[in-house]
């Protein structure tokens, strides 16, 4: 049996400064996207390596001494239950505690344990549940925490795994810094949807076929169903989930309305709503706010709705590369998503941080994707899965930089075409691929 493959994780120079830094650091993402074996590598002294494709700020053997508890084991989980403050005593001085949220009554012990003991990397986490709306478990390590997300694959860590391309050389650095100069490159065509369909679960990527990966996104929401979600909520008719989260996929990209995703069940709006909170406490899905100035009232303050990857959203959909090829509304929907998804995880392992919007005046010039960095620079990006563009595609572009003013730096058309090419000053048609790979 050959062993899996090991990609490259960017996000282990954040997560090696983090332990540096901080006494408690937590790996946060949904479940299989990789943090154990991203917390494991990275910090236990006989688990496999990269060998000499690691990175160059892979942890040192000396601080590779940490001891791994699985909280998904029940024998673990109920010992904590019984005496948190002694559990989190007894153990050694480095610890990975793995899927935390399984516990949440261990967070007051290390709470406590770090307040006596402030030792930088003591603790490594790892949580499957977004600590960001689940207050109780967020106060708790308030000020004592250093988070790094860690979402699935992006194309840029699947590109070469045994020696990507340095991530600051990445389409985000383009994009507010270098810009885009000409190129040819090949269409991706048909590559594009097996893209989409594939997603970036690592064990989704390891079924040599897209029925068989398929199965396994649906097997992993059901499991998340069973476990995960009977974990965090007191809701009963959990059955509701996989059904709401397959309505949600045919509508992601879309303007969120709470109401259409409503209609097929006999729930309340309400009910609907607390469902759709404890899919994004999952990182199942996530709304995107609606970029807007304050001084401008014709823009559209409703975000998006996207699932957070296009691999679990077409398994849901039932739908197949063949078959989304011929289906050009729910493509342009599912590609949108994919690009956006790509660039938030580029995002994640970069120094500047950026936060991510769209942009809807009240004619419905749209702009997909909105970035704006601390120092307050936006640039746009507008998706399209087609291999052509022309000026009109820049409408919404450019409604954008009269909004932003001063502030906006760029705006970029991403197509599935064979070349960049400027379109005026600021403005340009880049080929999707170039999300991924240098020209």
């Amino acid at each position: 049996m050959s062993n899996p493959i090991l990609y490259p994780r960017y996000a282990e120079r954040r997560l090696v400064e983090a332990l540096q830094d901080s006494p408690v650091v937590l790996i946060h993402g949904p479940r299989q996207c990789g943090k154990t074996t991203l917390a494991q590598m990275t910090c236990t002294p006989n688990h496999a390596t990269r060998g000499g494709n690691g990175p160059a700020w892979a942890h040192s053997r000396e601080n590779r001494d940490y001891r791994y508890f699985s909280f998904d084991d029940p024998v673990t989980r109920d010992g904590v239950r019984a005496d948190p403050t002694g559990f989190v005593a007894d153990l050694p001085e480095r610890a990975i505690l793995d899927e935390v949220q399984r516990v949440p009554e261990l967070f007051e012990a290390i709470k406590i344990s770090v307040d006596r003991q402030r030792v930088p990397g003591r603790f490594l986490l790892t949580g499957s549940t977004n600590v960001f709306l689940v207050p109780q478990l967020s106060d708790s390590l308030a000020g004592r925490v250093q988070i790094v997300p860690l979402h699935p694959l992006t194309q840029f860590e699947l590109t070469d795994h045994s020696g990507p391309t340095h991530p600051e050389a990445d389409f985000l650095n383009a994009l507010f810094d270098d810009g885009f100069p000409m190129f040819q490159c090949e269409r991706l065509g048909i590559r594009l949807v097996e893209k989409v369909v594939a997603g970036g679960y690592p064990a989704a990527l390891a079924r040599p076929t897209p029925r068989r990966s398929a199965n396994w996104y649906r097997d992993y929401v059901e499991a998340l169903v069973q476990r995960d979600a009977r974990d965090i909520t007191r809701i009963r008719s959990l059955n509701v989930l996989p059904r709401l989260l397959r309505a949600a996929a045919a509508h992601t990209a879309q303007l969120f309305n709470l109401s259409d995703l409503a209609s097929p069940f006999e729930l309340s709006r309400p009910s609907i709503g607390d469902y759709i909170t404890l899919l994004e406490r999952l990182f199942l899905l996530e709304r995107l706010p609606a970029w807007h100035d304050n001084r401008l009232k014709r823009l559209v303050k409703s975000p998006k709705l996207h699932l957070t990857d296009t691999g679990l959203a077409t398994a849901l959909l039932g739908t197949d590369p063949r078959a989304l090829a011929g289906e050009r509304k729910l493509l342009g929907q599912l590609v949108e998503t994919f690009a956006f998804q790509e660039l938030r995880r580029q995002a994640s392992w970069r120094d500047a941080p950026a936060e991510f919007f769209h942009f809807r005046d009240k004619d419905g010039t749209e702009t997909d994707i909105v970035i704006e960095r601390a120092s307050g620079a936006v640039a746009g990006v507008e998706i399209k899965a087609a291999a052509s563009v022309s000026s009109r595609d820049f409408r919404g572009l450019r409604r954008l930089q009269r909004a932003a003013g001063s502030r906006f730096v760029r705006g970029v058309v991403l197509y599935d075409g064979e070349a960049s090419i400027p379109f005026g000053d600021r403005f340009h048609a880049v080929p999707m691929s170039r999300l991924w790979k240098m020209p």
